[in-house]
């Protein structure tokens, strides 16, 4: 499952479902409205499986590490969060969901850092695949 923060916009919402992905969003689909941080982390434990994309850089700790879901921290604009999210989903080190399990990521315009429990921090590039 795909969950957007709330700080994700409706329209890169609406984009990514013309793209045929299938997000939810935090506020509304799923937790009320507003809801802190802090209650965001069990709320993953409970679902399995998700990729959290959010554009609050504070999700990028190791400690919040766990092999049933990922975060994706987006260093981007909050109108070019889609197409990132997309880019990120096509690539081939995140393609899958056993890949992306465990990470969190943070994203940006120039590379990907990566944090996974017991290593250390990585970064990859965009592949060429990515960015179609």
């Amino acid at each position: 499952m795909i969950l957007l923060d709330e700080n994700i916009p409706e329209s890169q919402k609406q984009l990514l479902k013309a793209w045929r992905l299938k997000p939810r969003q935090i506020g509304g689909e799923i937790a009320k409205k507003g809801v802190k941080d802090e209650a965001i982390i069990p709320l993953l434990h409970r679902l399995r499986d998700v990729v959290l994309c959010t554009r609050d850089l504070g999700f990028y700790r190791p400690g919040l590490c766990h092999p049933h879901y990922c975060i994706v921290c987006l260093d981007v604009g909050p109108f070019e969060s889609a197409s990132f999210i997309r880019r990120v989903l096509r690539h081939p080190e995140f393609k899958t969901k056993g890949r992306r399990s465990g990470k969190i990521l943070i994203v940006t315009h120039h590379d990907i850092r990566v944090f996974q429990a017991h290593s250390e921090e990585s970064h990859t590039g965009w592949s060429a695949e990515s960015s179609r």
